[in-house]
């Protein structure tokens, strides 16, 4: 099973790339070589995949599909942690285990994308916006301001591809679980809606 969503963002968006601007800006937004705002999948799959393990615990089914979760996401085990143990790796079937699902990168439409790109427009995506840290006393700390780069509103697409049929809909109901996506949520930023646009089987025919 294949499907296709929307994020509509309702407000500014910062999915960071860890990277600043020098004296300027602090934080930069992912970017593509063209300079255009996008999504990573491991980012969009990390957050559907604790939107999922919430909803089966509330719908108390976590249990009864531990096993698709994992094959559709993977293992969620602390990897690190059993590294070095022998043991564990060879009993714990589930070690190392790589999700089926891939999840591709959310970007704008092909359309949009290309007007704004042919127009050399991409820096009208993007605006900067300050912060700075208070103290108890509700005063400004010194040095703490801060500016961070942001994308304005707008609606990307993306596709997660290779889902088992029978997590489908649990994914597809997830998507009302998440509100917010990317950095300094709480200040905000990131308030998006994703919605379906299409789920359709995958095409098996190698004929």
């Amino acid at each position: 099973m294949n499907i296709k969503y929307k994020i509509e963002f309702h407000t500014d968006w910062h999915c960071g790339s860890g990277l600043a601007a020098g004296a300027d800006v602090d934080a930069l937004v992912v970017k593509d070589e063209k300079e255009m705002p996008f999504i990573p999948g491991k980012t969009i799959k990390g957050l559907v995949r604790e939107a999922v393990e919430e909803l089966l615990l509330l719908k108390g089914d976590f249990q009864k599909k531990t096993e698709t979760f994992i094959k559709t996401f993977g293992n969620s085990e602390d990897r690190n942690a059993m590294a070095d143990d022998e043991s564990n790796k060879a009993k714990d079937y589930n070690y190392m285990k790589k999700g089926d699902a891939f999840f591709k990168n959310a970007t704008l439409d092909e359309k949009e994308y290309k007007a704004i790109t042919s127009n050399t427009a991409a820096r009208f995506m993007y605006r900067d916006i300050a912060s700075t840290a208070i103290d108890n006393d509700g005063i400004t700390k010194e040095h703490s301001l801060r500016k961070m780069e942001v994308v304005v509103p707008c609606t990307l697409q993306g596709e997660i591809l290779n889902v088992p049929d029978d997590m489908a809909d649990d994914i597809i109901q997830s998507f009302g679980f998440i509100k917010r996506m990317g950095q300094n949520r709480n200040r905000g930023l990131g308030r998006c809606t994703i919605t379906v646009v299409e789920r359709k089987e995958e095409d098996n025919d190698n004929a």
